[in-house]
């Protein structure tokens, strides 16, 4: 018979690694006395995995503590025994990847009143079936506290997932995608993370026929992410944590969702009897008090790198937010978002669900994956004898900050048009390297023309060069070059890029006569293709005059230094890095 227990292990050599976790939270079970062969406990983990797909066993208390140490992206519902929560609570309730604990024993008063002062213990428990009841009462909440939220607090301190969020955002939107072949590979893929979870296949094998067949139906991809089910979880993880395999496999689905949000924005932006013009919604939630205090700085702009939920009801909101026995602990803060909503604006799609949810939830308002908002003010209040950080803000339009957007057409103009193949130069630029290769990797295998190959031997020679493997990183960009010039014109903006950098490949390896021809080459190109001010003209500029500095032919490197600079003067913001640098040369 199948248990539905191959997501559970209870051996530290087969831990399951939490790449391959489909949800932000996972169930760990501790218990020095549990028997794995009994039917009791083969029943409770099938019942267990009706809400939470990986479930970890401990015998042993300090390899427990070790293994909840050090998850860093993953939230713990922990089942203890009533044995042992007496000495083990006390040494973990203060660690912030708890979520909540559940005590599995005797109902004994003495205990019951000694759990009253833990408040992340829900209770002791003598069944599995209300534990998992209780669990399942939490794991939306869990997720939507798990939301990544990144910050603009000047423009000396933009975080990476900020930018990274929004050119993701964009590049997915204009992937081209062979809509049945996708959905069949989700399906597939959600096959295998979920496998011997009957619920959660028997809810795949639904979405396999009703969202092949109805890809027209309009409003299919907001009643699916409603349905608290694998759409919704392994979305949401995986833009929490940049999984680039799960965001690859469900693209198709994150198109679809916003496009789906999108219509529906129009549609209800030009009602004559819809919702006012401006109207506040709110979100309740907590957060971790160091992340609160380092991200909600008035003035600054926040973005939330999920599909985010809210609501125009503020008791509803409120409701998310614990209260009482339902409190964490001092590593959190309670937080209620107010935001002021012009519904002319379309930079970051909104749309009432309500009639399209799975669960007919009220006045819910979803809005698109990284919505920038500006923080207005930021407070304590009190509400119902519970202290709240109400922060209030605006939503941000697409002249918001003239100088953050030019920061993002740059860094837009750096990654290169649309596609995988641009996603992979987002990812190395923001130092997710071994991410990158892996995607860059797989879009070679699956290349089907010369012009994806040239492409994926590009970005991995950047790769190469970065790990300080010169010759591997030569190898890949003369691949690309004869790809390139099999494909495109003579003097292709494309072949200078190539040049470029296998001259800065050379130049690294110090073999500067080299790096000077490959540099010139680049030059020459980039002069006939490119308009007089371009910052590639600046750049080609630039690495020249490294080289000459490097020869020791010093006015040579500085008269292509001071070139260098007249042009990043004229084609770049005043506060760009690239200008410091060029000063810096001089």
């Amino acid at each position: 018979m199948d248990y539905g227990t191959s997501s559970v292990v209870s051996k530290r050599d087969h831990r399951t690694d939490t790449n391959d976790m489909v949800q932000n939270f996972l169930l760990i079970w501790l218990d020095a006395k549990i028997d794995e062969s009994s039917g009791y406990y083969l029943n409770s983990i099938k019942q267990l995995r009706q809400t939470v797909n990986t479930i970890e066993i401990f015998r042993d208390t300090d390899e427990c503590i070790d293994y909840i140490s050090e998850l860093q992206n993953e939230k713990v519902f922990l089942i203890i025994s009533g044995a042992l929560y007496q000495t083990v609570v006390p040494l973990i309730h203060s660690m912030t990847q708890l979520y909540s604990i559940y005590v599995f024993g005797r109902k004994e008063e003495q205990y019951k009143e000694w759990t009253k002062d833990w408040s992340m213990v829900k209770g002791i428990f003598t069944d599995i079936t209300s534990i998992r009841d209780s669990i399942h009462q939490w794991t939306r909440q869990c997720d939507e506290d798990s939301i990544v939220i990144s910050a603009v607090s000047s423009l000396n301190q933009i975080e990476p997932s900020f930018m990274y969020t929004q050119l993701f955002k964009e590049i997915i939107l204009e992937i081209n995608f062979d809509e049945k072949k996708e959905i069949n590979d989700l399906v597939e893929y959600a096959r295998k993370k979920y496998a011997g979870n009957d619920r959660h296949l028997k809810i795949i094998d639904e979405f396999a026929l009703d969202y092949k067949s109805n890809l027209d139906e309009k409003n299919k991809p907001i009643w699916w992410y409603t349905r608290n089910c694998f759409t919704y979880e392994m979305l949401n993880k995986a833009l929490r944590t940049l999984h680039v395999e799960t965001l690859l496999k469900m693209g198709i689905y994150i198109r679809d969702l916003h496009r789906n949000i999108k219509k529906l924005h129009s549609e209800q932006s030009s009602e004559t009897h819809g919702p006012p013009t401006t109207f506040t919604v709110y979100r309740g939630q907590t957060m971790l008090k160091e992340d609160f205090e380092n991200k909600i700085k008035q003035g600054g702009l926040i973005s939330f790198n999920n599909f985010l939920s809210t609501s125009d009801d503020r008791k509803v909101a409120l409701r998310f937010i614990p209260k009482g026995s339902q409190s964490t602990d001092n590593n959190t803060s309670r937080v209620l978002f107010e935001m002021a909503i012009n519904r002319s604006i379309s930079s970051a799609p909104f749309a009432r669900i309500d009639k399209f949810s799975y669960f007919k939830t009220e006045k819910e308002i979803l809005f698109s994956m990284h919505s920038v908002f500006r923080v207005q003010q930021v407070t304590e209040i009190e509400d119902s004898g519970i202290r709240l950080c109400q922060v209030k803000l605006t939503l941000t339009t697409e002249n918001d900050d003239e100088q953050l957007n030019a920061l993002t057409r740059r860094m837009r103009e750096e990654v290169g048009g649309t596609g995988w193949g641009p996603m992979c130069s987002l990812l190395w630029k923001l130092g997710e390297n071994e991410t990158a290769e892996k995607l860059c990797r797989m879009l070679l295998e699956q290349a089907s023309d010369e012009t994806a190959r040239a492409a994926g031997y590009h970005n991995l020679g950047l790769f190469k060069s970065d790990q300080g493997k010169y010759n591997e990183a030569v190898q890949f960009y003369q691949k690309a070059l004869v790809l390139e010039e099999k494909t495109l014109l003579p003097n292709h903006p494309d072949l200078a890029y190539s040049y470029n950098n296998i001259g800065n490949v050379y130049d690294k390896m110090g073999e500067y006569s080299k790096a000077l021809s490959s540099y010139e080459r680049s030059l020459e190109i980039r002069k006939i293709a490119l308009p007089p001010n371009h910052p590639d003209l600046a750049m080609s500029y630039g690495n020249i005059g490294n080289v000459y500095d490097e020869m020791g032919e010093y006015s040579k490197a500085l008269s292509s230094y001071e070139r260098s600079l007249e042009i990043r003067k004229i084609a770049l913001p005043p506060n760009h890095p690239d200008l410091a640098s060029s000063y810096g040369n001089i």
